[in-house]
């Protein structure tokens, strides 16, 4: 059985800012996010320097299937990437293969 490649931080830092390049792709998913988030527009640049932002990000893509599946699909890459990605972010021991 083939393994799994590591997750590092740099690896879930990567999918994150790929999530929401994702999400700013499309002006429906942004808002969304925004409106969910509670953070304004003209205030992202300034909230994507926080630390947990890109957590949030990818705690946003995982509670919705649809999204996260769609993110997925574009990078070609199985959704369960994503969870491992925000488990890291987030500081949550790794799951054992």
């Amino acid at each position: 059985m083939a393994q799994r490649p590591q997750m590092t931080r740099d690896s879930a830092e990567s999918v994150a800012i790929q999530a929401l390049t994702f999400l700013a792709e499309d002006p429906e998913r942004l808002d969304r996010f925004l409106a969910l988030t509670g953070i304004g527009p003209e205030s992202l640049r300034d909230a994507a320097r926080e630390p947990n932002f890109l957590l949030g990000v990818l705690d946003h893509l995982a509670g919705d299937e649809r999204l996260l599946h769609a993110f997925a699909t574009q990078l070609e890459i199985a959704p369960e990437v994503v969870t491992r990605a925000r488990d890291l972010l987030a500081g949550a021991p790794p799951a054992t293969p």
